[in-house]
């Protein structure tokens, strides 16, 4: 091909490729930032670039909810693409985490950029169709070092939620007038996903449908960076990276300098604009669940960035100008050029930096040997195996290592279940984050919880131990029951929520079930308070019960004791009146404005995704309008309910109860009871009542104020294990502790999780005087009311799905706690 050929040829690829890949504005219709674009029109817009580019990628890794794709870009020099798999591959073996052999060596930067998490933080996926465009028609040279990729929206069903909205409710022109309805969400807002849970606080935990499937995507990269990109309060100028104190000390000195690094070249870009920024403050690199804390604790440059929004097309500030969705995409766009930069320049250094931290081998290594309830440690393992965290079966014999719950060595004998997690993997920093009992804070000022170990989470017993040990071959739990049509009764045992999915799934399809209330033995085995016990009798008109019970019971994997006679050996008979019948409550969830949208979805997605059992979702606008008698429990999420209950609407609710309805309240749900009379709850008050002159220095008023906190930290807290909300429960639980509100022990009812005189915190950060506030107060408790009872919950059992250690409690609530037996009989 001679000189004027070769030219022709590129003039004819250049005019070619202008004249099919449209920009933003030239595909939408529109310019970027002149309105909200729909999920699915983003959608399109990345297959529209890919297909017209040999530069992008665009593929789909998952659905929502809701139905809504879940979709990523790949960009990268055309090259790049061609060897894609081989970098991937070359990069995962540089880290140690895969055996493979990559056929090239490769030393390519892997960034991915992470838009819209938070569905009404809309701005950022607007963004990302124009740093896309930018990428493949100008920005070309550095695509030569980096593999980049894009997850336009993390969050599609909230973000629609939030742009259907805006769409219908925006004036024309647009107001920016901050009380203008289109900047005024409704509940819940568009912030979290259908279940109504933060996505950005769920990448550890990972409960939610979004999470657990970009982590299959995230572990098959492992980028060097990963940005955040978010929105914050409208008043507040750009945030960006080096984060807050406090920051894990797992995190490397590379990581921290490099933070820096890329936030100098932000400024450099912000400066010339004259657009005003902030760093180190408020947003710190601590808690493992946030979109810049898991990566940066998997070994990359993990990042927030957040940039004043919130709101609608455009707004008045405090600081006298309009703060328009135009200039929230072009702040975006640069930071996200910014980083691509940086990280094009320093690929070599990413690449061996990130090679050094998986490099988690030497003496210092810990082992934690987890042993208790085999249905939580398999619980336990699945989220490490989401995680692609390693772990063993530990070889049954005695173990020594340090007890932290109780502050000392002990050598324990373990069994066949036990498990090993060793920080010698790659992943062991992740580990140690995770597992480690209490989490060292070089400050007290954060952002969220403080503690989160996950063997307490789990209700596990923990030892570490940097000796070695043995470990084997783990064992299959194969459960097979058969039918045994001449059985009095079946039993099986209560300690997980295994149990509970059995115990929904047996109500479900019409069997009668009973459980103890007083520990009994039948058939040689004993059974502890809230075992499960389905009898012939009770089901002689289900046809093919025995069939139906056992495939149910297999299904569940719940190993059935056949009691060939209701004679125990000791303890109750089977037809006691210990031996109590479970309702098939009728459940009534409130939501709406004053609920808690969070607390609500943790109560939605746990009836739906977890327990398997049908619930009824009431507004608060015309929860006054129903029928109650068709209730048979009514569920109070946290909020604010003064408006809702008033003294005749409360009187109302008395009424219910006393006729037989049960309470569920949570949280802040029991300030709706607190102190209104022919209730036994009282809300503790601070001891100093006379007020004190305020000498608290201005500079320090933030420190003072923390002592009045509690962040989410681990008590101990006392249990009465004969009640049947404690039924699967020893005498102590740990109990994660959101904030400092605390009652005072009943005088009636029962108390029946409750902190002593000198509570223990286990883990995390609790103020001076939050201490000394919660001594002696009511956890868990219940009020009898005629024939019915409220249930007070101070500490939330279900908090965002993975405390799964307080799960139980929540289902004795809801089946063991005050039975009526006579109901049921006479449906019988």
């Amino acid at each position: 091909m001679n000189k004027i050929t070769a030219l022709f040829t590129t003039v004819l690829l250049s005019f070619q490729f202008a004249f099919t890949q449209q920009s933003p504005k030239e595909f939408l219709g529109y310019p970027l930032g002149t309105s909200f674009t729909r999920h699915q029109k983003v959608v399109d817009y990345f297959a529209h670039v890919a297909e017209n580019s040999q530069l992008v990628q665009y593929h789909k890794y998952g659905e929502t909810y809701e139905g809504r794709p879940l979709t990523y870009a790949v960009i990268s020099s055309e090259e790049n693409l061609q060897n894609l798999e081989q970098i991937r591959q070359s990069h995962l073996q540089n880290a140690g985490l895969t055996e493979a052999n990559a056929n090239i060596p490769s030393k390519k930067g892997i960034v991915w950029l992470s838009y819209n998490v938070h569905g009404n933080e809309a701005s950022s996926t607007e963004a990302a169709m124009k740093t896309l465009y930018e990428l493949v028609t100008q920005k070309q040279n550095w695509l030569e070092d980096l593999v980049v990729i894009m997850d336009p929206a993390v969050n599609p069903d909230g973000r629609d939620r939030y742009v259907n909205w805006y769409k219908q409710v925006k004036a024309t022109p647009f107001n920016t007038s901050p009380m203008a309805v289109e900047h005024n969400e409704p509940w819940p807002g568009g912030r979290p996903n259908h279940y109504l849970f933060d996505l950005n606080r769920d990448w550890a935990w990972a409960t939610q449908t979004e999470t657990r499937q970009r982590l299959k995507l995230y572990n098959q990269w492992m980028p060097h960076i990963h940005v955040d990109f978010h929105e914050q309060g409208k008043n507040n100028p750009y945030y960006f990276a080096p984060a807050a104190e406090p920051l894990h000390d797992v995190i490397t000195p590379f990581q921290r300098e490099f933070q820096k690094e890329i936030g100098l070249n932000h400024a450099r870009y912000f400066d010339e604009e004259g657009w005003l920024y902030f760093t180190k403050e408020w947003f710190d690199l601590l808690y493992p669940s946030y979109g810049d804390t898991y990566p940066t604790y998997m070994g990359a440059i993990g990042m927030t960035y957040e940039q004043a929004g919130q709101v609608g097309l455009a707004i008045e500030t405090e600081q006298g100008y309009d703060l328009s969705l135009v200039d929230r995409v072009q702040h975006h766009h640069t930071t996200g050029l910014s980083t691509l930069e940086i990280a094009a320049q320093n690929a070599d250094r990413l690449h061996a930096e990130f090679s050094n931290f998986y490099d988690n081998s030497g003496k210092n290594a810990v082992s934690y040997v987890l042993s208790g309830q085999p249905d939580k440690l398999d619980l336990l393992k699945e989220l490490l195996d989401r995680h692609e965290i390693t772990y063993s079966t530990v070889q049954p014999g005695k173990v020594r290592g340090f007890n932290a719950l109780e502050q000392k060595k002990q050598t324990v004998n373990l069994g066949a279940n036990a498990l090993v997690v060793s920080t010698a993997q790659p992943k062991g920093k992740m580990v140690r984050v995770l597992m480690e009992p209490s989490t060292s804070l070089t400050d007290s000022l954060t952002y969220d919880i403080t503690a989160w170990s996950l063997p307490y989470a789990y209700g596990l017993d923990v030892l570490s131990t940097e000796s070695s040990v043995p470990v084997t071959a783990a064992k299959a739990n194969d459960v097979k029951n058969v039918p045994m049509p001449g059985a009095a009764a079946y039993i099986s045992g209560w300690s997980s929520m295994k149990d509970a999915r059995f115990l929904s799934a047996l109500l479900e399809a019409g069997i009668r079930v009973r459980f103890t209330e007083t520990a009994l033995e039948t058939s040689g085995k004993k059974f502890a308070p809230g075992s499960l016990i389905i009898t012939k009798s009770d089901n002689r008109n289900k046809q093919d019960f025995d069939e139906l019970l056992t495939r149910i019971a297999n299904e569940h994997e719940r190993s059935l004791t056949v009691a060939n006679t209701g004679f125990s050996t000791s303890g109750p008979d089977l037809g006691s009146s210990q031996v109590k019948i479970i309702n098939t409550p009728r459940i009534g969830i409130l939501r709406g404005d004053g609920i808690s949208s969070l607390n609500y979805g943790e109560l939605w997605y746990f009836f739906e995704q977890e327990l398997n059992y049908p619930v009824t979702s009431i507004d608060t606008g015309y929860f006054w309008d129903t029928d109650l008698s068709k209730l048979d429990i009514l569920v109070l999420p946290a909020g604010n309910y003064s408006e809702l209950f008033d003294e005749d609407r409360l009187l109302k609710l008395k009424g219910w109860v006393r006729n037989g309805g049960k309470v569920i309240a949570i949280e802040s749900a029991l300030d709706a009871f607190a102190g209104k009379s022919e209730f036994n709850l009282n809300k503790k008050k601070e001891q100093d009542s006379l007020p004190k002159p305020n000498l608290v220095p201005y500079a320090q008023r933030e420190r003072e104020q923390i002592k009045n906190l509690i962040t989410g930290s681990i008590i101990e807290t006392k249990m009465d294990k004969t009640h049947p909300m404690a039924f699967g429960y020893n005498n102590t639980y740990l109990s994660l502790k959101l904030g400092s509100d605390s009652y005072s022990l009943l005088s009636k009812g029962q108390n029946v999780g409750y902190l002593q005189d000198s509570p223990n915190i286990v883990a995390g950060f609790a103020g001076s005087k939050a201490k000394e506030k919660i001594k002696n107060s009511l956890s868990f408790g219940v009020e009898p009311m005629g024939e019915g009872s409220i249930i007070y919950m101070v500490d939330n059992p279900l908090f965002r799905a993975f405390w799964q250690n307080g799960k139980l409690l929540f289902v004795n609530s809801i089946f063991f706690v005050d039975n009526s037996e006579i109901l049921n009989y006479a449906n019988n």
